[in-house]
C-alpha cells in the first residue's frame, strides 16, 4: 500500500539498530532509507510503501519502503 505521511526522523537502538519514521499515530521502520534521510530529528514527509512482506529484527512497527521524501521545517 503506497502512502504519504509527515513525521520526525529518529534512530532506534534494537539489535543492530534501525531508522524509523515516528508520526502522531504510528511508528514506522524504514526499509532502504537513502543515507541523507538517516540523521535523527529530520521533520520530512516520506512517500513510500507499507511492506507487509517483510520482516525485521526490531520489529518496531510496519516497514515503510522509501520512494521519495523531502525535508519539512
Amino acid at each position: 500500500m503506497s502512502i504519504n505521511v509527515t513525521g520526525k526522523i529518529e534512530r532506534k537502538g534494537f539489535g543492530p539498530g534501525t531508522w524509523a519514521l515516528v508520526t502522531d499515530e504510528t511508528t514506522y521502520e524504514l526499509k532502504d532509507a537513502p543515507a541523507e534521510l538517516c540523521q535523527a530529528g529530520l521533520k520530512v514527509k516520506v512517500a513510500g510503501i507499507v511492506r507487509d512482506d517483510v520482516m525485521t529484527l526490531a520489529m518496531i512497527g510496519p516497514v515503510l519502503e522509501v520512494n521519495s521524501f523531502e525535508l519539512l521545517e
